[in-house]
């Protein structure tokens, strides 16, 4: 999987990632129906790929993405109607893909923008980046499942704030929050987020990573007896698994393991 050129999104691959990035930097990439269902295409044929095992996504120029464009809420009417079931979904897609998704934070992430950072596994913020749900300076609602979402992420207080207030917070705060893993120097956010990455793509099984997500994601409303037995059972698969054997060989060859590779799907 290649670039796709000078599209809404751009998609590079290189060491076992691929970058996804919203190709809209005079609008500090605020989100259109055809960028929400080309985000998607780009998720889903990544998790597809079995050349690639972890995800980056994040924006061209000075925004990660500024939240829906105006211009679909002034319309009105159809405008919206039409952009709402795509984009209803696509903050939370990347926590249904069976490989890790990195957020790089680098610039404003505002309504929509900041579901979309939100929905990635784990994410990296610039020093100068902006986040706010702003939905109730809008005269909004709390959108894109973020009531269900951020009470879980940074508890019932915090989320209040957050989306009662519509402000806006730095990087830091973010950091303090729980909102982001990591705040990093501009300069150094995509180099770093991909470098994380490709690091889970060179060392770590892909049947891990998928098996994690589910647990993590899949268990969060679960009761724990539940979740306990679930868990026995994927454990008891994985000490049958050739990745576990082919690990414990690789170490005690002193080399690298090479774990069975994601499968490939339509």
């Amino acid at each position: 999987m290649g670039a796709l050129g000078e599209s809404v999104v751009l998609v590079e691959v290189e060491r076992g990632v691929a970058v996804v990035t919203l190709n809209r930097p005079q609008a500090l990439n605020a989100m259109t129906l055809e960028m929400s269902l080309a985000y998607s295409e780009a998720l889903l044929a990544a998790d597809a790929d079995p050349e690639v095992r972890a995800i980056v996504v994040t924006g061209a120029g000075r925004g990660f993405c500024a939240g829906a464009d105006l211009g679909i809420l002034e319309q009105g009417g159809d405008a919206i109607r039409k952009f709402l079931p795509p984009a209803k979904d696509m903050p939370r897609l990347a926590l249904a893909l069976s490989k890790p998704v990195v957020a790089a934070i680098n610039g404003h992430a505002v309504g929509i923008g900041f579901a979309y950072a939100l929905g990635s596994d784990v994410r990296f913020a610039a020093s100068t980046a902006k986040l706010a749900t702003a939905f109730s300076r809008l005269g909004l609602v709390a959108e894109y499942g973020l009531s269900y979402q951020l009470p879980r992420l940074i508890g019932v207080s915090a989320a209040m704030d957050l989306l009662l207030s519509g402000r806006t917070i730095d990087a830091a705060e973010a950091l303090s929050l729980g909102l982001v893993n990591r705040v990093v120097e501009p300069e150094e956010l995509l180099p770093a987020a991909i470098a994380y990455a490709a690091d889970m793509a060179e060392n770590c099984a892909p049947s891990s990573l998928a098996a994690i997500k589910h647990q993590v994601y899949g268990h969060l409303d679960l009761a724990e007896p539940e979740a306990l037995t679930e868990t026995l059972g994927l454990m008891d698969a994985s000490f049958g698994g050739a990745d576990l054997a082919e690990a414990l060989l690789a170490r005690n060859e002193k080399r690298k393991p090479v774990f069975t590779p994601p499968p490939a799907r339509p």
